[in-house]
């Protein structure tokens, strides 16, 4: 979503070139090209001003060291302040508190609250290892509760049932003493969408809050929506407590000015992020790690995080033992790799994670996750012998194979010569062969050509 304020930014920083220190003459062009990428990214006008007055008093005078070139210095600045923008820390969920733990979800229709919810109930369970009950209070939109009630049998996760001619407040309490009696960890309150404008909703919503008294009030906003997500967050905290802000759909299309914006404006801190619409795609915010993604230096951390999460470490360590003894690398092999990717979000959102010129030299060599998939599916369509020994699939075979997997015969070619260009790697890995398997590694990668 970022992507073209990080090149902007990119673009910025080569331009300074050659000086010892910077000083007003040789940042000046530099800063009215920051000031224009934050603005074409929508950042709100207060938080361009504020952020390039900062960015210039903290770089003024300040010494080249080193290596470094002028324009090397000026994005250390400019990491600082965009990390302070967004919050300098990260703030996690809140959920010190006698169980169950209230959290009360509350948005604009349309901002992804639900689903949000479903994600969040995950993540706290997988996570934090809690058990949570979810609760709609959404009487208003067609079908609402059921695709709750739907996503928690999904995530298998336990539901409260209300319907829609109830009132919300006596759903939320029923729920609440259900959570009790129950010993649930964590409620989670779906409200209905409203308008920040719609006076009779917003007081429905304060009434909910003063029944539950919940020890978090999450304000969702789709980041899509640019400078609006600013103006009507900051009417929501008008009008509830807020104690933080999830920012949806980070992975759209849109400029996420938004991401940059809400934390100065609302004054609430930036708790979590929606990567993507699978149920896995809610990741915590950390400031200065998304400020890093923006200067083109990647997330690494989050990445390697998340393959600690997701990765079956015995898989991982059989895999490492096939991998040391150079023997027994198979296409079974090579799905679990597929697999494994897949479960961290697919190449796309692997290689956005990655600093910028390695996700660019990925693009270039064309990392395709429909390719990933289709491989998969041929693998599913071989034998077990077939998987163990690949040599067998010869022409009759590989027609066979194609038909159950959808695809035409020159597919399953590429796939049999990318599974042994694997295996000469892994084979070269073995012999302690680093330099000849770097060389090699060009299209290793499934679907990568």
């Amino acid at each position: 979503m970022l992507d073209n304020l990080t090149q902007r930014l990119a673009g910025v920083i080569k331009n300074l070139r050659g000086q010892a220190r910077l000083t007003e003459n040789n940042i000046q062009d530099a800063l009215r090209e920051v000031r224009l990428a934050l603005l074409e990214a929508d950042v709100a006008l207060p938080v361009v001003k504020e952020f390039t007055a900062q960015v210039k008093r903290a770089a003024l005078g300040q010494e080249v060291i080193g290596n470094l070139n002028p324009g090397q210095a000026l994005i250390g600045v400019v990491h600082r302040e965009l990390t302070r923008l967004m919050g300098a820390t990260s703030a996690g969920i809140n959920l010190a508190t006698v169980p169950p733990a209230v959290i009360l979800m509350a948005g604009l229709q349309g901002a992804g609250k639900t689903t949000t919810s479903g994600k969040l109930a995950k993540l706290l369970r997988e996570q934090l290892k809690k058990k949570v009950l979810l609760v709609s209070c959404d009487v208003y939109r067609p079908a609402a509760i059921e695709q709750l009630r739907t996503l928690a049998q999904q995530l298998e996760i336990d539901f409260f049932p209300s319907d829609a001619g109830q009132n919300p407040r006596d759903i939320a309490l029923a729920a609440h003493d259900y959570a009790k009696k129950h010993h649930h960890d964590v409620l989670i309150v779906d409200t209905a969408g409203r308008l920040a404008i719609d006076a009779a909703m917003m007081e429905e919503i304060r009434q909910l809050h003063a029944a539950l008294g919940p020890i978090e009030t999450l304000f969702v906003v789709d980041a899509m929506t640019g400078q609006d997500a600013v103006n009507t967050a900051k009417a929501f905290g008008d009008a509830l407590p807020l104690t933080g802000v999830i920012l949806t759909k980070l992975d759209g299309d849109a400029r996420g000015g938004a991401a940059l914006s809400v934390r100065h404006i609302t004054g609430k801190p930036i708790k979590f992020v929606g990567v993507s619409e699978k149920l896995t795609g809610l990741e915590a915010f950390h400031p200065e790690r998304m400020a890093s993604r923006i200067l083109g230096m990647g997330d690494v951390l989050s990445l390697i995080e998340e393959a600690h999460r997701e990765v079956d470490q015995a898989e991982a360590e059989k895999l490492a033992r096939k991998v040391k003894s150079g023997k027994g690398f198979d296409l079974d092999d090579f799905k679990m790799q597929i697999v494994q990717m897949r479960k961290m979000g697919g190449v796309s959102a692997m290689m956005d994670k990655l600093p910028a010129q390695l996700s660019q030299a990925a693009a270039g060599s064309k990392v395709d996750d429909k390719a990933i998939s289709r491989i998969e599916g041929i693998i599913n369509s071989m034998t077990p012998q077939e998987r163990s020994q690949p040599e067998l699939i010869k022409a009759s075979r590989k027609r066979r194979i194609a038909a159950g997997a959808g695809v035409q015969v020159m597919h399953v070619n590429q796939l049999l010569n990318q599974f042994e260009q694997t295996q000469k790697m892994m084979k070269m890995f073995s012999k302690g062969g680093m330099a000849k398997m770097m060389r090699s590694m060009k299209g290793m990668l499934p679907g990568m050509r």
